[in-house]
Formats: C-alpha cells, sequence, structure tokens
C-alpha cells in the first residue's frame, strides 16, 4: 500500500483537567505527504502524544480538520475509525509490551495483529513482515528470551502488520541503549523506504531527530519549528503568528514591541524598539 498523506488546519483538542478545560492543540496546521518520514519533537506535555493519537482516531478533534489520506477523522464514526486502525494505520504505543500478547510469539503476534483487518484486504505474510523488522531469526522465539530491543522491533512488526499507509509511533527507540536504538530506527527507515509507508514518530533523543530528513517541534500546543536537512525554520501560522525560536524569545520578552520592516531583496528584519538608538 503507497503511504497516506496527513492533513490538518486549525486543530485543537481541549481536555477536562480538574474541573478546568486544557487545550492540548491550539489551532495546528500540518501537511506530511504520502511517504515521507517525520518526527515530532518537543518537551513533555507540549501536545505531541495528543496530536499523534489524533491521528490513529484515538482521540476525537475538538475543532478544525484533520485529513488522513481520504479519510475526514474529525467526522467518522466509531466503527468507520475501528476499521482505519484496522487496515491503514498502525499504531506503536509507547512501551514496546503495551503492543504485545506476551504469551505469543513474534510469529503469533503479528498474525494476531492482522486478524482485525478487513478481509478484502491482501495481507503480507508474518515472515515478510518479520524480515522487514530484522526478527527472522526469532519468529518463534518467546518474547520472554528477546532482548529489549528485539522486544520494540517485535512491537514495531505488529504496528506494520497489514503494511499500514500510515505508522505512527510513539517515543519507539526510548530506554533502549544506542545499538538497539539504531537497529529499531533502521528498521522503521528500511519500512518507510521498502513500502512507502508514511511515518509519524515522536521523540525526545536528539541523535535520533538529527538524522531524520525532517522534524515538526510542537510547544505549548502549537507548531514551534520545523526541521529539514538538520537546518531549523520557524513556521508561520495560518493567522499569520511567528512562534520564536527560544533563543531569539529570550531576547525579546513579552509584550516587547517590534517593528517589521522588508528591504527590496525580500529580507525581513525584527527590530526591537526598546534597543533602538543603542550602540
Amino acid at each position: 500500500m503507497s503511504g497516506l498523506a496527513i492533513s490538518t488546519s486549525g486543530l485543537v483538542h481541549i481536555y477536562r483537567s480538574q474541573g478546568h478545560d486544557v487545550a492540548a492543540l491550539s489551532g495546528i496546521g500540518i501537511s506530511v505527504r504520502p511517504g515521507e518520514l517525520v518526527g515530532l519533537l518537543g518537551p513533555s506535555g507540549a501536545g505531541k502524544s495528543t496530536l499523534l493519537q489524533l491521528c490513529g482516531g484515538l482521540l476525537t478533534p475538538s475543532a478544525g480538520r484533520l485529513q488522513i489520506g481520504e479519510h475526514n477523522v474529525a467526522t467518522m464514526t466509531e466503527a468507520e475509525l475501528d476499521r482505519m486502525r484496522a487496515g491503514d494505520v498502525g499504531i506503536v504505543l509507547q512501551g514496546a509490551a503495551r503492543n504485545l500478547v506476551p504469551y505469543l510469539t513474534p510469529e503469533d503476534n503479528v498474525r494476531y495483529a492482522q486478524g482485525a483487518a478487513p478481509r478484502d484486504r491482501t495481507l503480507p505474510s508474518p515472515a515478510e513482515v518479520l524480515e522487514l523488522v530484522g526478527l527472522s531469526n526469532q519468529a518463534r522465539t518467546p518474547l520472554g528470551s528477546l532482548t529489549p530491543g528485539q522486544i520494540q522491533l517485535c512491537a514495531v512488526a505488529v504496528g506494520i502488520a497489514t503494511f499500514p499507509g500510515l505508522l505512527l509511533a510513539d517515543e519507539p527507540t526510548s530506554q533502549l541503549d544506542h545499538h538497539a536504538r539504531d537497529e529499531v530506527l533502521a528498521a522503521i527507515s528500511t519500512i518507510n523506504a521498502t513500502t512507502g509507508t508514511t511515518v509519524l514518530l515522536i521523540t525526545h533523543d536528539p541523535e535520533v531527530a538529527e538524522v531524520l530528513p525532517r522534524t515538526i517541534t510542537i510547544r505549548d500546543g502549537r507548531i514551534a519549528s520545523e526541521g529539514r536537512a538538520g537546518e531549523e525554520f520557524a513556521v508561520v501560522a495560518t493567522d499569520g503568528s511567528l512562534p520564536l525560536p527560544p533563543h531569539v524569545a529570550e531576547l525579546l520578552p513579552p509584550g516587547t514591541l517590534v517593528r517589521v520592516t522588508t528591504a527590496d531583496n525580500g529580507d525581513v528584519r525584527l527590530t526591537p524598539v526598546e534597543q533602538e538608538g543603542q550602540a
């Protein structure tokens, strides 16, 4: 199956906490092309996991548009969301064990995950799936005999059991040593390159972020910046607002008046009014 695109506009999610409404996402707008591999970055509580769960149909948007391929997630019924997750979207939850049946082998875990797929869907064999993640030799090994890295690879295999158009992975390399982390990341890259599956993954590891072709950083429920080929860019929101990089925001405390000017060559300059006339 070819990769699925992700498109959101004005995406908002509000949840109730201690009697108050809290906006986990506030007007998120992103566009991910089919077959892209994108990392979600940002501090804890920024809204990354909320966005991932919305894309997987595990949460319902409070407002805005969310399109996964041909699926308008905001208007889908529970039955339609179940069908989407069973065939088109694979999800790897944080913590490998949460994705697996502990008394089944990797081969049987993949086969079990395929059991919910639509009957009209042509499925890969468990052997094909396990080969993609490098677990062919452990196909019938009890999970208790696998290393932490191999267990995480098994969780990834379950996530791609149907060769979905979109793979959502929440911290798939966390709590692993560097060798195991690199194996898991290599497996995800292979899946992306071989099957064309679009991949959206959350990571807190800067070394992982460095090797991803594209990253999206979320802060306080908004898009803060994007990274492309190792270079970081600020992103203009649909309402015209521009979140500043942290090192720039430190120089411009809230309430600072800023003059915006443009040059003939198209350059844009931000000048704090308070600093005018200073050497």
